[in-house]
């Protein structure tokens, strides 16, 4: 039995106290400042679950309440900054990938589901989705610090766009090209919205629906032509395509599709003259059935491993499922015609899977793919998590039969990021297609894996070995917590890599969870008799870190979200030099008060600069 796995790493001490494995900065780094540009404002008051929303803010009755969580997309076009933002996406993502639509309030953020006014006065609208706010829209110029709201525009164009935009869940993905920035997203319905405005002028250009979509999480501009990776059906269930623009000022909603993936994709770069996309597990998103079933009932499956190959640390990728996360390699971009077109649609090739590295099945089925990014001639890419997704569908599978099995199935099935960097990829040796050349930075030689044979048909935890040997440190960079690899960024010779961290919200998610799963769920433990599981305060907030080379491991930034612990995480970064224009993630919408001594909820967008 395996056990410990959670509170082990969790509590795994730096020397500078903060529970991260990963050094901080050494005194010969650059010196960093940070400056915050803009910060979302209470926009609804509260007053209680259920409860109609007072007038206001100001809020004469309850109070005030920031519904506007993330700067969810972030680009850059004439030194202005394009942004668009995703209101209380902890709530959606429990509600649907979590399937736990159940009421919540908490000190710092509520969650109402089917009691939300958005639900009572519009009964078809899915209660899982019940605390969706529309999105708004932001230029900030960068000249004179001024920042401008869009969505007005918007809404008052026409009936179509104010619907489109009131459908829209969050401003997921923001991309420029040809003096047009396209700020888009998944909508009610399983379908992509998009917005267009002109970037030399800032007038709005129109919106469409693409109902052949139904997610969207990036745009990349590579040799002058610009892509966007989607997802087909609920949350990119049922595959994925890549798509190029084709599109103009007067004709800004026309692509083409260039790429069809088995999975939905999730972050893009350029990379030896290819397009590299990162992709999610169909069931790392909404659904809680496993492959190849239909009912969810039957039995995960199982990687086929030559045990030669095995032994040599080297998994076959043509044996992996391509529709578990994977990374995917497009044809060359100047194979013929300049850029992808339709005919390189079916020569996308999947060069690594989770399966490669993921020794439990399930587990596999949970885990996405985060960002990716080219640097110092290595393709860099880190896992993704859903808090608690993991423990959720191995205790759906494998019901623990008391506290105890329980505890075990919440320390073991818990994963955080692992970083790896690889190349040369696709050499053909003895009609295999290996990957010779993929190094683990951060992660594990073994983890937990699921037995239901154990001890005597019980069942029980084993560690198996992953294949790899990290170079540089522990999954999370050391903590348990940082659970998303969520962007990439390389400029002024370094890689810096922004994360999740959801220590803040574990004090809320891990009863919830357990509750769940039939337990106490109290925080303590699960029981009276078992040890409580602590969450060091000192976690708290997402962090920054950097590679100075592929040859250093990365040191801390910041683990405080850059100065607000209410920040979890680095959702989006725009390079400029010595300069990161980062998009940042707080879902506390009830954390409003300037005059206590708790930070502020809501998005921020920061400037980070060194010398």
């Amino acid at each position: 039995m395996v056990l410990g796995v959670l509170p082990v790493l969790a509590a795994v001490p730096s020397a500078a106290g903060v529970g991260l494995g990963v050094p901080l900065l050494p005194s010969s780094s650059p010196t960093f400042q940070h400056q915050l540009l803009a910060k979302a404002t209470p926009d609804e008051c509260f007053a209680g679950v259920g409860m109609p929303y007072p007038a206001g803010p100001p809020c004469a009755q309850g109070q005030a309440k920031v519904n506007q969580a993330y700067v969810w997309s972030l680009a850059q076009a004439n030194n202005r900054l394009w942004f668009g933002t995703g209101a209380n996406v902890n709530c959606i993502v429990a509600g649907t990938t979590l399937a736990q639509p159940t009421p919540r309030l908490y000190d710092d953020y509520v969650c109402e589901y089917a009691h939300s006014q958005i639900v009572v006065q519009n009964p078809t609208m899915p209660t899982n989705t019940g605390d969706h706010r529309q999105p708004r829209v932001y230029v900030h110029d960068l000249s004179s610090g001024t920042l401008t709201e869009k969505t007005d525009v918007i809404k008052n164009r026409s009936a179509d766009d104010l619907s489109r935009l009131r459908r829209t869940l969050g401003l997921r993905a923001g991309g420029t090209s040809q003096g047009v920035v396209i700020l888009a997203g998944p909508a009610l319905g399983a379908t992509v919205n998009m917005f267009a405005f002109d970037t030399d002028t800032g007038a709005y250009l129109g919106s469409a629906n693409f109902t052949k979509y139904g997610n969207i999480r990036h745009f990349l501009e590579a040799d002058g032509a610009l892509y966007a990776g989607v997802g087909v059906g609920a949350n990119g269930k049922d595959g994925g395509y890549m798509l190029r623009w084709a599109g103009s000022r007067t004709n800004p909603f026309n692509f083409i599709e260039v790429g069809k993936l088995p999975a939905q994709v999730a972050d893009l770069t350029l990379h030896d003259g290819r397009i590299f996309a990162s992709t999610w597990s169909a069931w790392s998103g909404g659904s809680s059935l496993v492959p190849g079933s239909a009912d969810g009932n039957s039995n995960p499956p199982h990687t086929i491993v030559d045990p030669l190959l095995e032994r040599l640390g080297i998994r076959p990728i043509e044996e992996a499922d391509p529709t578990i996360a994977g990374v995917w390699m497009s044809p060359p971009l100047k194979n013929g015609a300049p850029g992808l077109t339709t005919d390189d649609a079916a020569g996308w090739e999947l060069v690594w899977s989770v399966q490669q590295y993921e020794p439990d099945p399930l587990i596999a089925t949970t885990y996405g793919l985060g960002a990716l990014v080219s640097y110092d001639g290595y393709l860099y890419w880190g896992t993704m998590h859903v808090p608690m997704k993991s423990t959720s569908v191995v205790a759906g599978l494998y019901p623990p039969a008391d506290d105890y099995a329980a505890r075990d199935t919440l320390e073991n099935s818990q994963r955080a990021v692992s970083i790896f960097r690889g190349r040369a990829f696709g050499p053909v040796v003895g009609g295999v297609d290996l990957i010779e050349d993929v190094d683990l930075l951060y992660g594990e030689p073994q983890l937990p894996v699921y037995n239901a044979e154990a001890n005597s048909g019980a069942g029980g935890w084993e560690n198996m070995s992953t294949g790899y040997s990290a170079q540089f440190g522990r999954m999370g960079f050391g903590n348990i917590y940082t659970n998303y690899t969520w962007t990439m960024a390389v400029t002024d010779g370094r890689l810096f890599v922004g994360t999740m961290d959801w220590s803040y919200l574990a004090k809320d998610l891990l009863p919830s969870t357990a509750a769940q799963m039939g337990f106490s769920g109290a925080i303590e433990g699960l029981s009276d008799e078992l040890d409580p599981i602590t969450i060091d305060p000192e976690l708290y907030g997402g962090e920054l870190y950097m590679f100075d080379s592929h040859q250093q491991p990365a040191t801390a930034v910041d683990t405080k979200g850059m100065g607000n612990p209410l920040n979890y995480g680095f959702r989006t970064m725009i390079t400029d030099g010595k300069t990161l224009y980062l998009g940042m993630a707080n879902p506390m919408n009830l954390r409003t008060d300037p005059t206590d001594d708790i930070p502020e909820g809501g998005w921020e967008l920061i400037k980070l600069s060194w010398s």
